[in-house]
């Protein structure tokens, strides 16, 4: 394993255009790009070889993008919809009976804000998104790198989960704030 990809997995910074990097990458997208063309029937082998984890009874609808897919994992029961990005540069952890609408994006990469010429020499971190069990995002949900949903929570169309969400809550909005318990 290189230096950059060891960096990647501690959530240090290192430098997206490593050469393994885009290899990994590459090879996730020929796999998305195979997954996104085949029939429903033949679509489950497809993900078990890209994913870290895909539980009994979970499925995802085209088109669906990662990074990497290695570093993702989603529990049983769970549905991810219609164009979901997942950007995997640190690990990504679905639950068990999550449902997510179309459009959402889990996006764990970071970019320094301070220094723009390490953000100029594709110098990156990351931090792991996770997603507790019986979840469900509307359509159009982003999460935000280092973010934690709890178990039961509902989030609302269209919002930014900007910091960690308590489980039985409702949640809407961008920044994505609390509305009530459930």
């Amino acid at each position: 394993m290189g230096e950059h990809k060891e960096r990647m997995l501690r959530g240090e910074l290192y430098r997206d255009n490593d050469p393994e990097l885009v290899e990994e990458r590459r090879r996730a997208q020929r796999l998305c790009e195979e997954f996104n063309a085949c029939p429903d029937d033949q679509r489950e082998p497809v993900l078990r070889e890209l994913l870290g984890a895909l539980g009994e009874g979970s499925w995802i609808m085209p088109r669906f993008r990662c990074d990497y897919g290695y570093l993702i994992e989603i529990g049983t029961n769970s549905f991810l919809n219609y164009d979901a990005i997942l950007l995997d540069c640190a690990p990504i952890r679905i639950g068990n009976d999550v449902s997510i609408g179309p459009r959402a994006q889990l996006l764990t990469a970071l970019h320094p804000m301070e220094n723009h010429e390490l953000r100029r020499r594709r110098w990156e971190t990351a931090a792991p998104i996770t997603i507790g069990d019986n979840v469900w995002f509307g359509g159009g949900v982003i999460v935000c790198p280092g973010v934690t949903v709890g178990s039961d929570t509902v989030v609302g169309a269209g919002s930014v989960v900007t910091r960690d969400l308590p489980s039985r809550v409702f949640a809407a909005g961008n920044p994505c704030r609390v509305i009530r318990e459930l």
